[in-house]
Order: structure tokens, then C-alpha cells, then sequence
């Protein structure tokens, strides 16, 4: 591909893995340049409301929420990543989980066709141009206020993280703290002694219980 220079890059459209979604819900497209406080500005005020109410903070389901100005908020959100951005996605999800609570969530997994058109950087060297097709993997999830199907792939119940991080603080409260460090990658006991190479003095290399002599002086035996 020496004599090639890639000239763009066409993304195929894939189709949603949620085909039963109204059309009105907003779809939060991560990319690998995107930043994560734009995109969560968005799907917080999509999500979020603006004045919770303090009787009822824990509350998952029941009447709907509003925003201060009175519109209805959405009940369905939906955030894609594909290739690199998929680890971005998934921040952004765990973002919106934390910060609104009781959220249903449906992870689908997918692949979009990128196609990589290459031309040849001396047309008249007679090479044609080239099509490269690439399966590039990506991630759909789906986070709802009302209650999804509990028996599809990929569903994860509202607070299920929350589980899961507090069984990881216990075990890790439980693990003595030596061990802590050693799976932390701390100090190895080469280190921890001394043992390990430094630039210390160096060593006389003569017989044992000769001393050494004095530097500047010449060995000629006259004081």
C-alpha cells in the first residue's frame, strides 16, 4: 500500500438493534473526537430534572416528570459508539446512571461496515483505485425509565452497580493491606532491602585486608 493514499471514509448505515423505539427518542452518537461534558450537557437535559423533588427522591416509577419550564422530559435515551468511541460510550452511560436514578438499560452489540476508498498517488503508473471493507464493532445502549424486558440479552436492572461496587469495596476491605500492594504492583522485596542497583561506591576489587592507596600519590615507595 506504499503507492496508495487512503482518500476517505465511507461509514454504511446500520440499523438500530432497538427497532420498536419511537422515533422521537434522542440518540447520543459518541465519537472518537466527541468530549464527555458536551455530550452528557445533552443527554442530562434530555434526562434530568431540573428541580428533583425532595419528597420523593428515590422514586422509579409512577407520574412523570417535568423540567422547571414544563416540558415533559424523555423517558428513553439511547447512546452508540463504534470502533474507538465505544469506551466513551460506555463512560457516558455509567455518567447518566450515577446521576439519574432507576434507569432500566438494554446493551446491544453490532457491527458497521466502514468502507476505505484509496487512490494510487501516480495515476499514470496505470493502478486503479481501491475499496477496502472493514466490520468495525459497536455498542447500542438503551437507557429507559420504565421498565424493560428482563428476559432479553443484555439487560441490567436499575442499582445493579451499585451492588456490584459494594461487594468490590468489601473484598478489598477484607484483603490485608500487604497484599493490597502487592496486587497494586507496590515495592518488590528486592527493592524494599536495598538489593536493587543503585550507583552506590564502588567496591575495591583487591585482596582482602590490602588497603587501597590514596589517589595523586605514585607508587614509587619515597614520602
Amino acid at each position: 500500500m506504499e503507492n496508495y493514499r487512503k482518500a476517505r471514509t465511507v461509514e454504511q448505515p446500520c440499523p438500530s438493534p432497538f427497532p420498536d423505539l419511537p422515533s422521537n427518542i434522542p440518540e447520543v452518537r459518541v465519537k472518537d473526537g466527541s468530549k464527555v461534558r458536551n455530550l452528557m450537557r445533552f443527554a442530562l437535559s434530555r434526562m434530568e430534572e431540573k428541580a428533583p423533588s425532595t419528597d420523593h427522591p428515590d422514586t422509579c416509577e409512577g407520574s412523570e416528570v417535568s423540567v422547571g419550564s414544563g416540558e415533559n422530559l424523555c423517558r428513553q435515551i439511547v447512546f452508540t459508539g463504534v470502533g474507538q468511541s465505544v469506551a466513551k460510550a460506555i463512560t457516558c452511560v455509567e455518567i447518566m446512571k450515577r446521576r439519574v436514578r432507576c434507569l432500566h438499560q438494554h446493551t446491544k452489540l453490532a457491527y458497521r461496515t466502514v468502507q476505505e476508498v484509496w487512490e494510487p498517488l501516480e495515476p499514470e503508473a496505470g493502478l486503479d483505485s481501491l475499496t477496502v471493507s472493514r466490520n468495525v464493532p459497536g455498542v447500542w445502549v438503551l437507557l429507559s425509565r420504565d421498565p424493560l424486558d428482563r428476559n432479553q440479552p443484555g439487560y441490567q436492572a436499575p442499582g445493579s452497580f451499585d451492588a456490584f461496587w459494594a461487594q468490590a469495596l468489601k473484598e478489598e476491605a477484607a484483603t490485608p493491606r500487604h497484599e493490597q500492594k502487592r496486587k497494586r504492583g507496590g515495592t518488590g522485596a528486592g527493592r524494599a532491602d536495598g538489593g536493587g542497583r543503585g550507583k552506590g561506591p564502588r567496591k575495591h576489587s583487591g585482596r582482602p585486608g590490602e588497603s587501597r592507596k590514596p589517589l595523586g600519590h605514585a607508587g614509587g615507595g619515597q614520602e
